[in-house]
């Protein structure tokens, strides 16, 4: 094959042939190499000097950096820098509350109530939770910890009529399914959930001390109790750089 059709090739991206590797790429592997003589929690050099040592443009650098702390290499604290990434919190998809997931782990779980009231069930928290339009719905929106460091905006929503004085019994216990079990004698028993990737919100970066717009893990759980009454309806953003997640699979016709 002569020269020109091997480089008409390699430019049109022909099977069997590599494209020019975009400079970026080039600085990502150094910066990996980096990430991996290092110890997870270590601070990275400031884009300027990686910039200087690297002999390119801070742009550059910050694109490599960018996709580092997306695949979860990297982790970028919002006003304290880029550190080596820890390694990742596991959650099993199973029906567990956040604190039995930390402690099983050996974390240390801690919650801060961001905002707590009650609101008026619109038309989509009316199915989920099988109340009328209208009826009062409890809204608790918490900052979830472990170890001191923020983790995930939990929002539960549960139906004030089903679960009489939840907001003042909530001040006793340090768990929502606690208080559901202890008090109205209510478990859940199974759930639907979703899990889809979502970009984060000024508001939600700032919480959860990450960059405006890096990937996040939307999670969407609706559970019931054992006679198949909804409980709760939660939407949940975790840090997608922090968690990973697993699951057991069986075949349908086991």
């Amino acid at each position: 094959m002569s020269t020109d059709v091997s480089s008409a090739q390699a430019r049109s991206g022909a099977p069997g042939r590599m494209g020019r590797v975009p400079k970026y790429y080039g600085i990502k592997q150094r910066l990996l190499r980096m990430t991996e003589a290092r110890p997870p929690g270590s601070p990275m050099p400031a884009e300027r000097l990686l910039a200087i040592e690297f002999r390119t443009s801070r742009t550059t650098v910050r694109k490599a950096m960018q996709e580092l702390v997306s695949e979860g290499r990297l982790d970028r604290i919002q006003g304290k820098g880029t550190f080596v990434a820890r390694p990742k919190v596991y959650r099993t998809l199973q029906l567990t509350s956040y604190t039995e997931d930390m402690r099983a782990q050996g974390l240390d779980p801690a919650s801060r109530v961001l905002d707590i009231g009650y609101v008026a069930a619109d038309r989509e928290l009316a199915d989920l939770l099988e109340v009328e339009r209208g009826d009062r719905v409890l809204r608790i929106e918490r900052l979830r910890l472990a170890g001191g460091e923020p983790m995930a905006i939990e929002t539960s929503h549960l139906s004030a009529r089903r679960f009489p004085g939840l907001r003042r019994n909530l001040a006793r216990h340090t768990s929502l399914y606690t208080t559901l079990a202890e008090v109205y004698g209510v478990r859940p028993a199974e759930a639907d959930e979703t899990i889809e990737t979502s970009p984060a919100t000024p508001r939600e970066a700032g919480l959860l001390a990450t960059d405006v717009g890096l990937p996040m893990l939307l999670l969407s759980r609706h559970s019931r109790d054992g006679t198949g009454t909804p409980v709760e309806w939660v939407r949940s953003v975790y840090r997608g750089s922090r968690y990973r997640f697993t699951a057991v699979l069986t075949r349908p016709d086991r």
